[in-house]
């Protein structure tokens, strides 16, 4: 079992940046592979980027070269650096951790774009 739990959303000018933290608990954090999600409203929840136990990363075509996901093995902590952020990433962001197809999902944290 995994305790996720999100936090570093906001209101943020476009073209400003926001750093996401998942602190995660309860079962050996390094085993597992990271990622973050997205769901606007009307719209379905998708893969915003994500990261393997061993480091390896990939993300959506749509924030190649804006978004960094990183991890904190030591910490227990995965972070999604947003940089150069549009209106069109207004969303709520979900923390995912998966091992062995069992996903676990954290609470989401609100990112708006907005000037």
């Amino acid at each position: 079992q995994v305790q996720l739990v999100e936090s570093g959303g906001g209101l943020v000018q476009p073209g400003g940046s926001l750093r996401l933290s998942c602190a995660a608990s309860g079962s050996t954090f390094s085993f597992y592979a990271m990622g973050w999600y997205r769901q606007a409203p009307g719209k379905q929840r998708e893969l915003v980027a994500a990261i393997t136990s061993g480091g390896s990363t990939n993300y959506a075509d749509s924030v190649k070269g804006r978004f960094t996901i990183s991890r904190d093995n030591a910490k227990n902590t995965v972070y999604l650096q947003m940089n150069s952020l549009k209106p069109e990433d207004t969303a709520v962001y979900y923390c995912n951790a998966n091992r062995r197809l069992v996903n676990y999902w954290g609470q989401g944290t609100q990112v708006t774009v907005s000037s």
